[in-house]
């Protein structure tokens, strides 16, 4: 994914943010960035910064080792599903 790329480093300025995300998608996501040896937040900005530019962030390498993930993790979810995951409201607990 970035590999490759002799562009010099570029300074930001980074903030920490808590987003919520879908637990399997989260996991395949951390687990590819550990393959490529990234952290999550610059796996993220580079699948952003990709799709803002309407490139694609992988290459079939990487797509392969993705399906591969999504069995791994049960993430049955594709682009057909964005905008229309809804949030499972958890179990009440009981009180002791």
């Amino acid at each position: 994914m970035y590999q490759g790329n002799k562009q010099p480093d570029i300074t930001v300025e980074r903030v920490q943010t808590g987003v919520r995300i879908e637990k399997r998608i989260l996991k395949v996501m951390k687990a590819l960035a550990e393959y490529h040896d990234l952290t999550l937040g610059d796996l993220i900005e580079g699948i952003v910064l990709h799709a803002f530019e309407g490139k694609t962030p992988f290459g079939d390498e990487s797509l392969k080792l993705i399906a591969k993930l999504k069995n791994v993790y049960h993430l049955d979810l594709g682009a057909n599903a964005s905008h229309k995951l809804i949030e499972r409201k958890p179990p009440k607990r009981k009180r002791t």
